[in-house]
C-alpha cells in the first residue's frame, strides 16, 4: 500500500454516456466531467489509466437493443479495456508500480478488484499491445479463425477490414497456416498496407466501383473462409463466391451499428438461407470470451512467438488525451482510423525516452 497524498489536488477526468444515439452517434451523446478520485477498499487497487482501447463493440453498449451484454446506463462511464499503472494497492496480489490489464473504461483513475486485473509483461512488447495484437482483437482473430474458420493449406481466406486490428491478424495467421489471404480495406493507403506490409496475397478496395468484379477475379476457385466483421455490401459480394462447406466466423457487423430499421429493398433472407443450405455453409457468430478458458494461453504463446520472429506485423493509431476519445471513437466507426485505435490517457512509464541529441 502507498499513500496517495500526491493526488490530493488531482481530479479524475471521466467520459460518461450522456444520451442514447438515435441513428448515428455524435459527440453530444458523451459528457466529460471532472470528478473526485475513487478510494480503494480491501482487496482493491487504485489504477491510473495509461492506454484506453477504442473498439467497435462500444457502439452496441450505447444502445438498449438486445445484445450479448448489458448496455452502459445513461450517465454511466463508457466501458472499455485499459492498460493501467497500480498507484495504490490493498492486496498482496498486485504491487504498486505494476502495469496491469483492466476493464475500467473511459476515465483517468479507477478502482478495481485484485481479481479483475492481470499483470502485463512490459519487457517483450509495448504495453499498448495488450489492447491490440496481444489482447482482445488479436485473440478474436486467433480464436475465430482457427476454431471456426479452420483454414486448410491452399484454401482461400477472405477478411473484411483487413487493415484493422482483427482483420490484419486474421490474414497473417491464415497465411502462417498455409492458406491464401485476400484482404478487403477502404482506400488506396490501407490497401497498399495490407498487401505490402502485412503480406496478404491480394488486397482489394471495397470503395472501388468494380469491387465485386475484382473480388471474383481474386478468388477464381471461390472462397473457403470469410471472416466477417463488417457486413453490408462486402458480404453481398462475398456470399455468391462461397464454396461448398465454406465457413463464416462472424465477430462484428460494423456497417450496421448505426441502423435503426431494416434496409430498403426486397427481403433477401430466403436467398441467404438458400445459399447456406445448398452450399452447406457454416455461419457461426461468436464472442471471443467464449474461447478464453480453452485457448487464451495458446494464443499468447503463439502470438508472442510470431511477433518475436517477425511473422506478425501490427499498426497502432494513437490518440493523445482522454478528452479526444469521443471524436476518435466516432471517426473509427466511419473507418477513419488506421490500425488499432488507442487513446494515450497518461504517461507511459515503460516507454523508451527519446534519444539524446548532441549539443551543437
Amino acid at each position: 500500500m502507498t499513500s496517495t497524498a500526491a493526488l490530493d489536488n488531482v481530479s479524475n477526468l471521466t467520459v460518461r454516456l450522456a444520451s442514447r444515439p438515435q441513428g448515428e452517434a455524435t459527440v453530444d451523446n458523451f459528457a466529460l466531467a471532472r470528478e473526485s478520485i475513487p478510494t480503494p477498499g480491501d482487496n482493491e487497487v487504485l489504477l491510473r489509466t495509461i492506454y484506453l482501447s477504442l473498439d467497435p463493440y462500444m457502439r452496441g453498449r450505447m444502445s438498449e437493443a438486445e445484445s450479448y451484454a448489458e448496455p452502459v446506463p445513461v450517465g454511466g462511464i463508457m466501458e472499455g479495456g485499459t492498460v493501467c499503472e497500480v498507484i495504490e494497492s490493498h492486496t498482496d496480489m498486485v504491487e504498486v508500480g505494476d502495469i496491469v490489464l483492466a476493464h475500467t473504461g473511459w476515465q483517468e483513475y479507477a478502482v478495481a478488484s485484485d481479481k479483475a486485473v492481470r499483470t502485463i509483461d512490459s519487457t517483450s512488447a509495448p504495453i499498448s499491445t495488450a489492447l491490440g495484437v496481444l489482447g482482445m482483437p488479436g485473440f478474436t482473430a486467433y480464436a475465430g479463425l482457427l476454431q471456426i474458420g479452420a483454414p486448410q493449406p491452399s484454401e482461400t481466406v477472405v477478411v473484411a477490414a483487413a487493415a484493422g486490428p482483427v482483420g490484419s491478424a486474421v490474414g497473417q495467421i491464415a497465411q502462417l497456416k498455409g492458406a491464401r489471404a485476400v484482404g478487403i480495406a477502404g482506400g488506396p493507403e490501407k490497401v497498399a498496407y495490407v498487401k505490402e506490409e502485412l503480406g496478404f496475397e491480394v488486397a482489394l478496395d471495397h470503395r472501388a466501383p468494380d469491387f465485386a468484379d475484382s473480388l471474383a477475379a481474386a478468388t477464381p476457385e471461390g472462397i473457403d473462409v470469410y471472416f466477417e466483421n463488417v457486413g453490408g455490401k462486402v458480404f453481398d459480394a462475398v456470399l455468391p463466391r462461397m464454396n461448398e462447406f465454406g465457413r463464416i466466423p462472424v465477430c462484428g457487423l460494423v456497417s450496421q451499428y448505426d441502423t435503426t430499421s431494416l434496409p430498403a429493398g426486397p427481403d433477401r433472407v430466403p436467398m441467404l438461407m438458400s445459399r447456406i443450405l445448398t452450399k452447406s455453409l457454416t455461419v457461426r457468430g461468436f464472442i471471443q470470451r467464449e474461447f478464453v478458458r480453452a485457448y487464451y494461453r495458446d494464443f499468447l504463446q503463439d502470438m508472442r512467438g510470431w511477433l518475436a520472429a517477425g511473422k506478425i506485423h501490427y499498426r497502432e493509431d494513437v490518440v493523445h488525451g482522454l478528452e479526444n476519445a469521443p471524436e476518435a471513437f466516432l471517426g473509427m466507426l466511419r473507418g477513419e482510423n488506421f490500425g488499432k485505435l488507442v487513446v494515450q490517457v497518461g504517461d507511459d512509464p515503460t516507454a523508451s525516452p527519446p534519444p539524446a541529441t548532441a549539443a551543437s
